[in-house]
């Protein structure tokens, strides 16, 4: 009778292993996306200054009542929405933690393995460690618009490198263990999209954490007027003093404009770049989901930008346009993947046709 192969009992538990690995990123993905957003509701309802202190609430690991409130911080009177809004998140955030570590442990094993990315696996746990360092002092610096806006690239930071690990996963699931040489380099114009995306965000957050979401009324004119008073100098002045409390913001109204306009200009200049990207590499099919959906995905988010200052920046459509900067950094990422991996995949369909030919 013909021998039958058994598969190696020693790969199975390694296999079981990566099949929770891929679960468990590809949930971190989804997770992050959950904690940005209740950071961002955290903002918006003005709770970041719920708990005056750090990694407490008025020194306990839950909202204590007024009584013991305020014999820990008689200045800073105990609001229970604000204060349970603001330790949510710090529990949501802290359970994200314990996925990243999750996920390191579970990966140990396999780490010495050909193309297994231990490296994004180090990176995701040291990028979640200095996002718990700015959430700490983004209440101990009370909301000091700096750290407010690296609180929020970090967020955004920890959910590419969920995806970027998922994705590599993936890729040491299919034993694909080429080298990065066999992958397309960057080139200058995924580069300024990527670049212009950044700036945006991070205007974005500066927006945000300045308080100039509404500081330009009407649009596509600001004030009435197509080049209004405007502060530069002060209102992208980064050495701003820490120590006062910049709940609501210290910028007079000529410095917020200047913000406000400046996303304005930011998201002409990104809209140009995706449209450009876009129609360089439209011919490229594997491209073209991605693509197309970062364009629409673009006209979708300059949509609910405008509604918000026309509607007078309501919470809801704040958060819809919170998450439509995440789907623009997701989509981003994935058509950078495709990009990189799409040489892999002409390579080997190359050598298939050669051997074809032999035959």
């Amino acid at each position: 009778m013909p021998s039958v192969s058994m598969p190696d009992a020693s790969l199975q538990p390694a296999t079981a292993r990566l099949r929770l690995l891929l679960r468990l990123s590809l949930a971190g993905v989804v997770f992050t996306t959950v904690v940005i957003l209740i950071g961002v509701w955290t903002r918006l309802v003005d709770a970041g200054l719920g708990c005056p202190d750090w990694p407490g609430c008025y020194g306990r690991l839950v909202v204590p009542d007024a009584e013991r409130a305020m014999a820990h911080s008689p200045d800073a009177p105990l609001e229970v929405f604000k204060a349970w809004v603001e330790m949510i998140h710090r529990y949501v955030a802290s359970a994200l933690g314990l996925l990243v570590i999750a996920l390191l442990v579970l990966g140990a094993g396999l780490r010495r393995r050909p193309g297994y990315p231990w490296a994004t696996s180090v990176a995701l746990l040291i990028v979640i460690l200095l996002q718990g360092a700015f959430g700490a002092f983004t209440v101990t610096l009370k909301l000091w618009p700096q750290v407010v806006t690296m609180h929020l690239l970090g967020g955004l930071a920890v959910l590419l490198l969920f995806l970027w690990l998922h994705l590599s996963l993936r890729r040491f699931a299919k034993g694909d263990a080429a080298p990065s040489s066999r992958r397309r380099r960057l080139t200058p114009l995924w580069g300024v999209a990527m670049l212009m995306l950044l700036l945006q965000l991070a205007l974005g957050g500066w927006v945000s954490s300045n308080y100039a979401g509404i500081a330009c009324q009407g649009f596509p004119t600001c004030n009435g007027e197509w080049w209004p008073e405007m502060d530069w100098s002060e209102g992208f002045h980064l050495t701003q003093t820490v120590g006062p409390n910049y709940l609501h913001g210290q910028l007079h109204a000529d410095a917020r404009t200047a913000i406000h306009q400046g996303h304005r200009i930011g998201a002409l200049l990104l809209g140009l770049a995706l449209v450009a990207l876009a129609a360089r590499y439209w011919k490229e099919t594997r491209l073209r989901p991605w693509l197309g959906g970062l364009v629409i995905a673009y006209g979708v988010q300059l949509g609910l930008g405008i509604a918000n200052v026309l509607m007078w920046l309501p919470l809801w459509l704040a958060l819809l346009h919170t998450a439509g900067a995440v789907a623009l950094v997701l989509l981003m990422a994935l058509g950078l993947w495709q990009w990189r991996e799409s040489a892999l995949v002409a390579d080997d369909s190359t050598r298939r046709d050669k051997e074809w030919v032999h035959v």
